[in-house]
């Protein structure tokens, strides 16, 4: 998806105060480098950034127009303000539509497992795969159906490489999704025991220390 937003140049600066000024009229000072650009700083309405990125997602091409010359550009970095939870600055990349980029995309679980109804457990250890695409073509996540998953079995990339359009970077051997089974008694106990002696207290001193300290 490719949607529309427009941002200002600035002037570049590293001053905290002028960028504390940007910041506290609602913008984002942020950066335009890329495919036939000169590193550009601009500034965005926050508001407008995070409106463009519900709409396009993290990796949607924008329609990026600066003092009325549109640029094809990507997200390519960000810093959020952890306190705060907004953003603090954004990198954008200029982009050819005509070549292929390498970005990470989401993956998403769909489907209840075998293995859950039977009381298994289901694990997602890496949750984005790296893929080689066009702009135009880059998928919103990755979908992977776990429904025929059973208790003991993993989904790989290998698994599922040639079910999709684009180029998967990621070895055949990286896992995305495995159910493992649910915990015995045996090793539920021994975990509570194992709790237990973490949780009794230390002994700080003994008697012949506390003789000692008197003498």
């Amino acid at each position: 998806m490719t949607v529309k937003m427009t941002a200002q140049k600035r002037e570049s600066s590293n001053k905290n105060s002028a960028l504390t000024e940007l910041r506290s009229k609602g913008n984002v000072p942020g950066v335009v480098y890329g495919f036939q650009t000169e590193t550009t700083p601009v500034t965005v309405s926050e508001i407008d950034l995070i409106k463009t990125l519900r709409e396009s997602g993290r990796n949607g091409v924008i329609n990026l127009e600066i003092d009325g010359t549109t640029i094809n550009v990507v997200l390519s970095d960000y810093q959020m303000d952890a306190l705060k939870g907004s953003f603090k600055h954004v990198d954008f990349l200029a982009i050819n539509m005509s070549d292929e980029l390498e970005v990470a995309v989401a993956v998403h679980l769909t489907g209840e497992s075998v293995g859950e109804k039977e009381g298994g457990f289901i694990t997602q250890p890496n949750r984005e795969v790296n893929v080689r695409v066009k702009p135009s073509d880059i998928p919103d996540a990755l979908e992977v159906d776990t429904t025929e998953l059973a208790i003991g079995e993993t989904i790989t990339v290998g698994d599922i490489r040639g079910t999709v359009s684009y180029e998967i970077l990621d070895e055949d051997d990286f896992i995305l999704v495995s159910v493992t089974a649910p915990r015995t008694q045996e090793e539920l106990d021994e975990l509570e025991t194992v709790s237990d002696e973490d949780a009794e207290p230390e002994v700080v001193g003994s008697e012949d220390s506390e003789e000692n300290k008197e003498a």
